[in-house]
């Protein structure tokens, strides 16, 4: 009996909680725009985005045009940004500086547009456009506003994206060695360096250039191989000359003789 009594009460609790309506359905149900207008604010100055999001979304159609537009597709934004929804909220961004170009909120709205891509730039090994697109807003705002207080915080974010990039060019050149693709490694490399040229991955990626010059070389036809051979050997003085204390040191100086015997043995044929 008494376990019944307290299914019949989890029962009318769940029915109380989904019949009974709170200040957030009641505005969202509402044909009262200003109570939508001051839930709104007091929801975003409290920081609960996600309400206020609701309420800004209904809102925005509704001041269309009007003096309240701006302020309210600002906010509407801005807790796109902060509820995670990057891509929304950099296009909502977007049409914010178009709409409102003389807005003391410009420079904030590019700011954030290029904050949002950036948050949606994924890890260094999945595909980097949005990490190219979110530069690509970087560089906007930096030409635009090249006195900027944010430039400090623009500059780090810059910097954080294009180790991703850099990581990823580099792990891309490393993956052609992997597969034994040792004309494309060499050529992936040399772009790497050229693109990176003060990245702290130069000397294992001059040394996998190496390997790769040396194994192509060693299994070259007898008409590419004394050219190759001597590539080989190129690769292998920048290499040294570049790290003279290498941690691939000893490997690449292994390498190195069995280079120097192929390059005699093809000189006595």
């Amino acid at each position: 009996m008494q376990s019944k009594i307290t299914i019949q009460s989890l029962i009318g609790l769940v029915i109380l909680l989904m019949t009974s309506c709170g200040p957030y359905q009641k505005a969202l149900k509402s044909e009262d725009t200003k109570l939508k207008y001051d839930l709104a604010e007091v929801y975003y100055d409290e920081g609960d985005y996600r309400r206020a999001k609701g309420l800004f979304e209904q809102l925005k159609p509704i001041y269309r045009g009007k003096p309240q537009s701006e302020r309210i597709t600002y906010f509407y934004a801005n807790c796109l940004l902060n509820t995670r929804s990057y891509i929304t909220a950099a296009y909502e961004f977007e049409s914010f500086t178009k709409a409102f170009p003389r807005s003391d909120k410009l420079e904030e709205a590019y700011y954030l547009i290029a904050y949002a891509y950036a948050e949606i730039s994924p890890i260094y090994s999945l595909d980097q456009k949005d990490t190219e697109e979110a530069l690509n807003k970087l560089q906007e705002y930096i030409n635009r506003y090249p006195d900027s207080e944010r430039m400090v915080e623009v500059n780090s974010i810059v910097e954080e994206l294009l180790r991703k990039l850099e990581r990823k060019s580099f792990e891309n050149a490393k993956q052609f060695f992997t597969i034994r693709d040792y004309k494309a490694a060499i050529k992936a490399i040399d772009n790497f360096i050229g693109d990176f040229p003060g990245t702290p991955f130069r000397e294992e990626a001059m040394f996998i250039q190496f390997r790769a010059a040396s194994i192509l070389a060693i299994n070259s036809i007898f008409s590419k191989k004394e050219e190759r051979l001597e590539n080989a050997a190129s690769y292998f003085d920048d290499f040294v000359r570049a790290y003279p204390e290498s941690e691939f040191l000893d490997r690449s100086i292994s390498i190195m003789n069995n280079i120097e015997k192929e390059i005699t043995t093809f000189a006595a044929n």
